[in-house]
């Protein structure tokens, strides 16, 4: 009777995983900070830990799983993102537009008159979507006593906002003229949705006495969508794929795109092995994993709507400390640069590489955006991310036989630039500091609850808008988490 009613909650904890896993996570960019509660409580460090590990270790370093023993976790986590962007400096009409917001005619293409306009209203909007819940899942079981075999479901996300309210100033195709629309970029309520889920099955072994190795075969799913952005119709190859509701001339909805979905394949392997008594040395690389494109929105995302998952690796030492701690330092990169989408700025909407609606419109009667910088273009423009670097320092250490405690605390450098503030109004990933804590206590021989908390500080970060350098845009973001997990051995 035992094992069926495991195996109907193992059962349970997959398929609610796999329902609402990575709507949202305390973000090193996109990526969360760390996947398994245990790590969770040392922000996020643990590549070379192998203490007290649990079955979600392995989203880490697949090397530590034969570290685990048999055991399931299933964990939970409530993650609360405050994020809010201000506008500041009146609203001001491109050189060459009357007040009342007539088109001139244009002297050459590219010239100011041409460009699009597009101002903010001065305000400043908080984004609902306030609270997430994100489920965890980990399975291992000892194949011999130097091999094992697990299955771990986890995600990514951060990118989940709504902004209710706000004005901006864009052109209207149907009057030809320019008006004041309701919506942070004057195309209504304004958001996204990511969501990435991925299913690591993973194999561990033990090398010699002191060394492991590991492979995660690494399945993903993630599922997009997009709202307010019909103003970038300007700007892209297709405006019909840009945004969820697509209008026509006179402001009717015409058709909608809801949520786009895509899978893709990757891996992920690391290496574990102990250089003297007491200190442990680990390294692991995730490959960039290979999506398909979100066909609903190729005409916002570059190279017609791919939107790659970027490649990562980490580095890093565990050193016993006395008989009952373990201090961890792990130092991870992740390479957003590489994926168009996310490493691209808004540089090929404003340095040339896109002929926008408006010059379209004027020198050839057909108002259709062209070449490569346009959304959804070979070089089109996205949210500028730069690689990032974190540092990652927590420390373990077990009060009793019954009770442990950690605490930890990581660094980086937020990657968007001042340039790329207007886009990023979306997905403001600002977050330099994470400051954790948490335990685990054995609540009989073979169960254990594990608690972790979580602070997210980000730097207000600050730039002009591109298309109306009068104005000066901000966005920021605090982040607060708790999560549990029950594991049983």
């Amino acid at each position: 009777m035992k094992k069926h009613n495991n195996n109907l909650l193992l059962t349970a904890a997959i398929t609610a995983a796999l329902s609402i896993a990575g709507t949202a996570s305390a973000t090193n960019g996109y990526f969360a900070h760390a996947y398994s509660q245990k790590e969770a409580g040392m922000a996020g460090a643990g590549v070379a830990k192998v203490k007290n590990v649990d079955a979600l270790t392995g989203a880490t370093n697949p090397a530590n799983m034969v570290f685990a023993g048999d055991r399931w976790d299933l964990g939970i986590a409530l993650f609360n993102p405050d994020r809010t962007y201000e506008v500041e400096g009146n609203p001001a009409l491109p050189n060459g537009f009357s007040p009342v917001g007539a088109i001139p005619s244009c002297s050459a293409p590219g010239q100011a008159p041409c460009q699009l306009p597009f101002s903010l209203g001065q305000q400043k909007i908080k984004s609902d979507n306030q609270v997430f819940p994100i489920p965890s899942f980990g399975w291992n079981k000892m194949l011999s006593d130097r091999t094992s075999f697990g299955v771990m479901v986890y995600g990514n996300g951060g990118m989940n906002t709504e902004y209710q309210g706000g004005t901006a100033n864009v052109y209207n195709p149907g009057t030809n003229t320019i008006v004041t629309a309701p919506g942070t970029y004057g195309g209504g309520t304004t958001g996204i949705d990511l969501m990435q889920l991925f299913i690591a099955p993973t194999f561990s072994m033990k090398v010699g006495e002191n060394s492991s190795i590991g492979i995660s075969l690494i399945g993903a799913f993630q599922r997009f969508k997009a709202t307010g952005l019909r103003s970038f119709g300007g700007v892209t190859l297709d405006p019909a794929h840009l945004t969820d509701n697509v209008f026509d001339q006179l402001g009717a909805v015409v058709s909608r795109n809801g949520y786009a979905t895509s899978t893709g394949f990757g891996a992920k392997v690391g290496f574990n092995t102990q250089v003297t008594d007491g200190i442990r040395i680990a390294a692991s690389y995730q490959s960039e994993v290979s999506m398909g494109e979100f066909d609903e929105y190729r005409g916002l995302f570059a190279e017609g709507g791919d939107f790659d998952i970027p490649e990562t690796w980490t580095f890093g030492v565990a050193a016993d400390v006395g008989d009952k701690g373990v201090f961890a330092l792990d130092v991870q990169r992740i390479n957003y640069n590489d994926t168009k989408s996310i490493g691209n700025g808004i540089e090929p909407l404003t340095q040339g590489e896109c002929l926008d609606a408006l010059n379209a419109f004027f020198f050839t009667g057909v108002q259709a955006a062209s070449g490569p910088g346009c959304g959804g273009g070979s070089n089109g423009f996205g949210f500028g991310l730069d690689d990032m670097t974190v540092v990652k320092a927590g420390y373990e250490w077990d009060h009793s036989d019954s009770l442990t405690f950690r605490v930890g605390y990581s660094v980086t450098d937020q990657p968007i630039g001042e340039d790329d503030v207007i886009f990023n109004i979306l997905a403001p990933a600002v977050i330099e500091k994470h400051i954790t804590a948490g335990f685990t206590k054995q609540l009989t021989s073979g169960s254990e609850m594990t608690m972790s908390l979580m602070y997210g500080a980000g730097e207000k970060v600050s730039g002009p808008n591109p298309f109306d350098p009068g104005q000066t845009i901000s966005i920021d973001m605090n982040q607060y988490q708790v999560g549990f997990t029950y594991s049983r051995k």
